[in-house]
């Protein structure tokens, strides 16, 4: 299914918020590199999906209606085996059905489970003066407390998604010191560009999450992904 028809389904079903399977198989088409997920509506979905991608994998609520799973109890990770699965996935829906009784509940999504990286977070929003601007941080703590974000208004030129990075207060956490090795920022740059095409391409979109993207020595994945639409 094209973006185009994702997007058209949510309106006509009356949704404003794409699940999380939805957003990632829009930025999918749109070049962005995302952990898949499969939409498991049953344990034995799960188990049969999680079987075929292989272990460890994370279970993480569905539901148009949810927006932070981790807040309702809505998301597993490091899943080992099939018992597991199966355990997680009743889990994780009572949680959801007993957080948010009037939610209704598509069933979860099973991706595997990325290794760990640098994580950043990527954005977008409306401003009601310029329009759309998009959002890069460190992840995590940085953008929680510190709020140390850079921002830029689409369209964006190379030079934008360069200096966004390279302004951050934590850009040395990219570089690597003390630790990781350093990012690939060249990965990170083309995805911000890529994000810039893409909302451009869609003003149907009013916001837009990447949170966490891991950022390796070689390349980044959107690990999360929610896309709101106007």
């Amino acid at each position: 299914m094209s973006a185009v028809d994702i997007i058209d389904r949510a309106k006509n079903e009356g949704r404003t918020v794409l699940t999380e399977v939805e957003s990632k198989q829009v930025l999918e088409e749109a070049g962005i590199p995302t952990a898949r997920a499969q939409l498991a509506a049953t344990r034995e979905q799960a188990v049969a999906a999680a079987r075929q991608m292989g272990w460890p994998v994370v279970l993480k609520i569905v539901s148009p209606d949810i927006s932070h799973k981790s807040d309702v109890g809505g998301v597993r990770l490091n899943l080992a085996s099939e018992e597991e699965v199966a355990a997680a996935f009743d889990e994780i829906v009572a949680a959801a059905r007993k957080a948010e009784p009037e939610a209704k509940i598509e069933g979860v999504s099973v991706q595997k489970m990325a290794p760990a990286g640098v994580e950043v977070i990527m954005g977008m929003s409306k401003d009601a003066q310029f329009g759309p601007v998009l959002m890069f941080g460190l992840g995590g703590i940085f953008v929680e407390v510190l709020k140390d974000v850079a921002f830029r208004i689409v369209p964006l030129e190379p030079r934008d998604a360069r200096q966004m990075i390279r302004e951050i207060q934590g850009f040395p956490v990219l570089e690597g010191v003390r630790g990781p090795e350093p990012a690939d920022l060249a990965a990170l740059e083309g995805m911000l560009m890529r994000l810039s095409a893409f909302v451009e391409e869609h003003p149907e979109i009013a916001e837009l999450d990447l949170n966490p993207v891991f950022a390796y020595k070689d390349g980044a994945l959107a690990v999360d992904a929610r896309i709101v639409l106007a």
